[in-house]
């Protein structure tokens, strides 16, 4: 079950970047729960370009909670900050990368592996749920990686 203040975030992040200016796909719990994944979405992440995320940062300004910065884990590294829209946690990520055999890839290009459903009359894209679980299979998170496949499926 989504709660409003989720879409009520979702609805800004969308009125934001319908210019098309900005690039982008939701991920994470909230993604998967509009997919249909039995999940709680405990905040919502967007995955966009390193530009895209700097455009967010400016458009939101009075919602920073986080500036963007590059940042790092193990794994992963992106341009990352997050807000405070209508109560919720919003984070962003632009050009996030993986590090696979101690090499990072190239940034994920979000319009690969995205698709558009509609939430609340609003055309949102989405990272596939099929992606989505090959990303968490490679990060180790085999228990999230099958829950998605087996969503990815239907």
């Amino acid at each position: 079950m989504v709660v409003q203040s989720h879409l009520e975030a979702l609805r800004t992040i969308h009125e934001t970047c319908t210019d098309g200016n900005v690039t982008w796909a939701l991920t994470g719990s909230l993604s998967f729960a509009l997919q249909g994944v039995p999940i709680e979405p405990d905040d919502v992440d967007v995955q966009t370009t390193e530009a895209g995320a700097y455009e967010l940062e400016r458009r939101l300004s009075d919602a920073v909670v986080d500036p963007v910065s590059l940042e790092s884990s193990d794994g992963i590294r992106s341009h990352f900050g997050a807000f405070d829209l209508a109560g919720v946690r919003v984070e962003v990520m632009g050009a996030l990368q993986k590090r696979a055999d101690g090499v990072w890839e190239p940034p994920v290009d979000v319009t690969d592996h995205r698709r558009w459903i509609t939430v609340d009359g609003l055309d949102v894209p989405v990272l596939s749920l099929e992606y989505e679980a090959n990303a968490y299979e490679r990060l180790g998170r085999h228990e999230r990686a099958t829950l998605l496949s087996e969503y990815a499926d239907r």
